[in-house]
């Protein structure tokens, strides 16, 4: 069974960090480049970050970039985001996802089910 598990999410203060954790499973993790969304209330889902498949580059949203950074653990399946010097605009449910290819209009295979940021002023 594919399950993609979001963690990490919580309430911070405006200028904070919190660590977000995508766990993969199901499927051979290598091979699939993991993205890092955000849905606001009243808003469109956007892309924030991925990390790509084989030799693992790293790619931002101009908003994330120089505060969060992406990160993966082969060894555990796992894909972290680091997320620094928070906004109470980065307040969004934050979804993970698997995918041939990085790209913030997808096709992604597999999506988590999300884990709610909340940034306080």
């Amino acid at each position: 069974e594919v399950q993609l598990q979001a963690s990490g999410g919580g309430l911070v203060q405006a200028g904070g960090s919190l660590r977000l954790s995508c766990a993969a499973s199901g499927f051979t993790f290598d091979d699939y480049a993991i993205g890092w969304f955000r849905q606001a209330p009243g808003k469109e889902r956007e892309g924030v970050s991925c990390i790509s498949s084989n030799d693992r580059s790293t790619y931002y949203v101009d908003s994330a970039k120089g505060r969060f950074t992406i990160s993966s653990d082969n060894a555990k399946n796992t894909v972290y985001l680091q997320m620094n010097s928070l906004k109470p605009e980065d307040t969004a449910v934050y979804y993970c996802a698997a995918g041939s290819l990085c790209s913030w209009w997808g096709p992604y295979d597999y999506w988590g089910q999300g884990t709610q940021v909340t940034v306080s002023s």
